[in-house]
């Protein structure tokens, strides 16, 4: 939510047509499941990498297809950031 209020903030910059389209793919978004967001944030993570060491990104699309995967079988539950900040690290 940060980087889209910078975004509207320096809107005036941005093309029209362009405001429109990012505004509604935006809104269009925030629509989806959380496992959904989660899957279209990496994938348009991984369209804006430009070289990664080699082996990594088969790597990270490995533990990403995994992960996925967990949501879709209901294996694991999605948490809010808000959740998950809050807690000691490792803990479950």
């Amino acid at each position: 939510m940060i980087v889209f209020q910078k975004w509207r903030a320096t809107e005036s910059a941005v093309p029209l047509g362009l405001r429109l389209r990012v505004s509604q793919l935006y809104a269009q978004a925030m629509k989806l499941s959380a496992g959904d967001r989660a899957m279209l944030a990496g994938l348009l993570l991984e369209s804006l990498e430009s070289g990664a060491e080699d082996g990594v990104d088969e790597d990270w699309r490995e533990e990403i297809e995994r992960r996925m995967h967990e949501l879709d079988q209901g294996t694991v539950t999605p948490m809010a950031w808000e959740q998950v900040r809050g807690r000691p690290h490792g803990a479950a």
